[in-house]
């Protein structure tokens, strides 16, 4: 009896390569498919390109909060909260990806946000140096008279620690503004009431040099008289340089 057939053994077949699928399935792709890919690629970075932009928008300066609000809010240390406020205010013109000049903002409210910060501290100079030499250094008068208004108004508070700030205040109205009779005002409460010993003798004597500039001569030797009869002025040198100030004036 012939042997019988042994049956074909599966490790004989012809294998399949390893990987073959792998490679057939991306051999699959149609060339197309990869073509629009490409191109859907392509006009998304030109759509993004051909965008503006974006704008950053410059926010407004929100009405102060009230004294009694900022005075809670200070939890017994109204000095620090008085610091932090004017930082804040001070730091306003400088907002995210966008810097706004000092002319554009709304002075109505820095007044009020400055008044803030200096009934915090009563003692502290910095809310007047900037209304005085910082944002009433611009040019558009009617935000810059806000500025010198303000400082004139809380000088009386203090005349003997405030008075370079309204002596400074003086000298913008007189050469930025160019409103001599506004420089005179702030002058003549320099004289009248800084009468401190640490008062200098060329603050006393701004008033004088204005009332020059006005061509007021009586006014500016009535005032050198007043001060050299007020018994205020005990240094010598100044005693003379308004005894050849007079005499200069006195001449025809």
């Amino acid at each position: 009896m012939p042997a019988a057939t042994p049956p074909a053994d599966d490790h004989t077949a012809s294998p399949m390569p390893r990987g073959g699928a792998r490679a057939g399935a991306q051999r699959a792709a149609p060339r197309h498919v990869l073509l629009a890919v490409l191109i859907a690629l392509v006009v998304q970075i030109a759509w993004q390109a051909s965008r503006p932009p974006a704008l950053a928008r410059a926010q407004d300066l929100p009405p102060a909060p009230s004294l009694a609000a900022l005075q809670l809010a200070a939890l017994g240390d109204p000095v620090a909260m008085s610091k932090a406020t004017m930082l804040y205010v001070q730091g306003f013109d400088e907002q995210a990806g966008i810097s706004i000049a000092w002319r554009d903002l709304d002075y109505t409210k820095v007044v009020t946000w400055l008044q803030r910060v200096l009934d915090l501290d009563p003692r502290g100079q910095y809310p007047l140096l900037a209304a005085s030499e910082v944002y009433g250094g611009v040019t558009e008068p009617v935000r810059a008279r806000l500025m010198l208004d303000f400082v004139y108004a809380r000088f009386a508070e203090d005349p003997n620690r405030r008075w370079p700030w309204l002596a400074h205040a003086a000298l913008v109205a007189k050469h930025r503004l160019h409103d001599l009779p506004l420089a005179r005002c702030y002058a003549a409460a320099i004289r009248q009431q800084a009468t401190g010993p640490q008062v200098p003798p060329w603050a006393r004597e701004l008033e004088i040099f204005i009332a020059e500039d006005m061509n007021e001569g009586d006014a500016a030797r009535a005032l050198i008289g007043g001060l050299l009869r007020s018994g205020q002025i005990t240094d010598p040198h100044e005693l003379k340089f308004l005894s050849d100030r007079l005499d200069q004036l006195n001449r025809p």
